[in-house]
């Protein structure tokens, strides 16, 4: 198979950031400037007319969140930018988890006056174990925050990586100023409307057009800023940034438009291309001629009214065509990959060719799971993708046993998309429970279920914090454990799992049982 050169053309990257920070706003005015929509929507209430291009499930509309990750893609300056707009609510960590192992950088937003929060804690961990290079969006900068400095500082102290501000703020609040672009000097007046049509550029930062622009008292303290940062601070480095032990950072604006378009022309032009990528046989290269991905996201209902159902497909290697038949790694069999898409939020359309970098969409009849490697020869596995320890639990039944067909279709599809997970009594088959990460995705389930299927759940939550893989040599029913605090369950995949209320159980049913080691996720086994 003749295969283009292109992954070199691609930039695939996704956004985390804590919830409120300005994610989705950001999204929508990269869209905006990359020319891939003409207006951003806004995320309102529930009577709101328009809603944000990357919200498009009917509850995501009516709260005003993001509760799953959407593919993003478009061109811009030459280049196929895929943006992987993920759930900053915590309680959809998991889709995030996921997603992340489909980028090949982040862009980390953080909010200049709340500075670094849990969830970017969480977030930016998963990237670094992954090993995942970060860029920085300090936002609403026309808000009165933290200081520059003290920002950066907790980014080094919190985070544990360097910093090196591309670009540098002047004032804030209701003085804000603009930026101060350092690699060529320029100035970027900030209005209500957002960036000037008319930017300053300068010689240097002594440069008495700033001073006239700025004022004798900003203009001191922005040579006096910027002089630290020349002195104290790092040096621009592309090798660590490849390693993640660098962030860029950039300051700006989203939703006044300011700033965006400097970081979005800076992120591609820095921003890594697909890389190799690990499997159990060795790394694979995006220049190897034959074609390989993975799962990394399975979505039902994207369009309601074909009750379809989509695998979200990382390619990461060769070159994929229409129609073409790959080896289905998980079950051994070959299996054609017919009516390829890509998306843009709910949109999508059908593609003849995609390559490294990209992200494509394939008609699922059931088939696939999270995880599954596709490869065009060979039998080698991507890395897994785990399945973490859900912390609420919660056991279901539906409410008109008429619609009990439709009540099994929906927990079976909902729960292999991996927000959700389902567990039955090892005695009792159809006494099923729910787990899940957040609280919140037990409020999704009922909507989806009801929405969806049409069938109405019942939830009664249960004690339970904590789930744990069994794995033993021994007998499952030799297990020595307080059978009042803690319950012995069978998850899809039969494995054996303990549900237990504290650490305290876990630490005791450890002791009691030697020979028994207890996982914190599926993942490898």
């Amino acid at each position: 198979m003749k295969q283009k050169n292109e992954h070199d053309e691609r930039r695939t990257f996704a956004i985390i950031s804590h919830p409120d920070a300005g994610k989705t706003t950001l999204t929508e005015k990269l869209l905006l400037f990359g020319g891939a929509i003409r207006e951003a929507g806004t995320v309102k209430g529930k009577k709101a007319r328009r809603h944000a291009t990357s919200d498009w499930m009917e509850i995501e509309k009516q709260r005003g969140i993001s509760v799953t990750s959407t593919v993003l893609q478009f061109k811009y300056q030459g280049l196929r930018v895929n943006i992987l707009d993920t759930p900053g609510h915590e309680d959809f960590s998991e889709d995030t988890y996921r997603t992340l192992t489909a980028a090949d950088s982040a862009v980390m937003l953080i909010d200049a006056a709340k500075g670094v929060e849990p969830q970017t804690i969480k977030l930016f961990e998963v990237c670094r174990m992954r090993g995942i290079p970060i860029f920085t969006f300090i936002n609403k900068l026309d808000r009165q925050g933290k200081e520059p400095l003290e920002l950066l500082e907790e980014i080094e102290a919190v985070l544990g990586i360097r910093s090196c501000p591309m670009n540098w703020p002047i004032g804030m609040g209701a003085n804000f100023q603009g930026i101060y672009n350092r690699d060529d000097c320029r100035f970027e007046r900030f209005t209500e409307r957002g960036v000037d049509t008319t930017d300053i550029e300068a010689s240097d930062i002594d440069s008495p057009v700033l001073r006239d622009v700025l004022g004798e008292q900003l203009h001191e303290q922005l040579k006096e800023e910027v002089m630290l940062l020349d002195i104290a601070g790092d040096p621009f480095d592309a090798e660590l940034v490849a390693q993640g032990q660098l962030t860029p950072v950039f300051f700006g604006s989203a939703i006044a438009n300011f700033g965006v378009a400097t970081f979005l022309n800076q992120f591609i032009r820095l921003a890594p291309a697909p890389g190799p990528r690990k499997t159990d046989k060795g790394p694979v290269e995006p220049e190897s001629p034959s074609f390989s991905g993975f799962v990394f996201k399975i979505q039902a209902n994207m369009n309601p009214a074909h009750r379809d159902r989509v695998a979200f497909i990382r390619i990461c290697s060769g070159q994929f065509e229409r129609g073409m038949s790959v080896n289905h790694v998980r079950t051994g069999k070959k299996i054609a990959l017919s009516q390829p898409q890509q998306f843009f939020g709910q949109g999508r359309e059908i593609i003849d060719e995609a390559f490294p970098g990209d992200i494509i969409g394939i008609f699922d009849p059931g088939a696939f799971r999270i995880g599954d490697t596709l490869a065009e020869s060979g039998s080698f596995q991507f890395e897994k993708l785990p399945q973490f320890s859900p912390e609420h639990f919660a056991r279901v039944m539906v409410k008109n046993t008429l619609k009990y067909k439709q009540f099994h279709k929906g927990l079976e599809q909902i729960a292999e998309e991996g927000a959700i997970q389902v567990f039955r009594q090892s005695n009792r088959t159809e006494d099923l429970l729910l787990g899940a990460v957040g609280q919140l995705q037990f409020q999704v389930f009922e909507y989806r279920m009801k929405a969806e299927y049409g069938a109405e759940v019942q939830l009664t939550n249960l004690p339970y914090s904590y789930a744990r893989w069994i794995e033993t040599s021994e007998p499952i029913d030799r297990l020595n454990y307080d059978r009042y605090s803690n319950m012995l369950v069978k998850d899809n995949d039969d494995r054996s799992v303990m549900l237990f209320e504290n650490e305290f159980s876990i630490r005791r049913t450890a002791d009691n049982n030697p020979g028994v080691t207890l996982h914190t996720t599926s993942f490898g086994m």
